[in-house]
């Protein structure tokens, strides 16, 4: 499923911008991030942009800072696998309890690195977690009181947990003059769209002749910049179940 996205409504930009917003048309397994849709449209005229560059950075700076080590929980994808290796490189430390995503994160890090990627079997480690899909409601009820919930996912988690705090989904709240925005998903807040469909509007604004699919990953700090230079603002809101 493609959903193409007509851009007139920001001024300074009247071209259209293909964007890969459903998550079955980014599984690896399935097509390699969408990467096949290319394969079988060599010729294609627009840009396939999956968002996973700014969905990276928005959950990067919704961290608080000070955070030294994070619980990465839920179904490995490719922007849980560039969250892991930026933390990694940037001296955090990223618990994981599955040994399968643990391996595959330790065979793309450096040896520095890799001392910051920890498998445990205990899930009292810390309380700011990074989930995807398929976080358990038992897996919410290990995570010590008072744990921060960051997803990395399209959509959010179930809120099991009165004593937790829940972000929003990696979002972004629109530009003051862009006009007639109510929610860009149901369970985001008026005026708020989707990291994923803002990095379209960001690759047409910016005139970047890439695609963004497959394992391709842009400059996460440029895309973060981009974001903010048109006007697009980070979320802060955090709520309890």
């Amino acid at each position: 499923y493609i959903n193409v996205c007509r851009l007139n409504q920001l001024k300074r930009v009247s071209s259209y911008l293909c964007i890969i917003s459903n998550v079955t048309f980014q599984e690896e397994q399935l097509n390699n991030n969408g990467e096949l849709h290319l394969r079988r449209h060599p010729q294609l005229k627009v840009k396939v942009v999956d968002g996973s560059s700014l969905a990276v950075a928005v959950v990067l700076n919704s961290i608080p800072k000070g955070t030294s080590q994070v619980v990465l929980r839920g179904r490995f994808s490719k922007v849980a696998n560039s969250i892991a290796l930026v933390l990694c490189e940037g001296g955090i430390q990223v618990v994981t309890l599955d040994e399968e995503d643990y391996k595959r994160l330790k065979a793309k890090l450096t040896p520095e690195a890799a001392t910051n990627l920890v498998l445990s079997k205990s899930y009292n480690v810390s309380k700011t977690w990074l989930v995807g899909d398929g976080l358990s409601k038992d897996e919410q009820l290990k995570a010590p009181k008072g744990t921060l919930f960051i997803p990395y996912s399209q959509f959010p988690p179930r809120k099991v947990r009165k004593d937790c705090f829940y972000f929003n989904t990696p979002a972004m709240i629109a530009p003051k003059h862009v006009e007639n925005v109510d929610s860009c998903e149901n369970w985001l807040p008026r005026r708020v769209m989707s990291a994923w469909r803002i990095a379209g509007i960001l690759h047409a604004l910016e005139g970047w002749n890439e695609h963004e699919c497959g394992d391709m990953i842009l400059d996460t700090q440029k895309v973060w910049k981009a974001s903010l230079k048109h006007g697009f603002c980070p979320l802060t809101k955090i709520s309890a179940a």
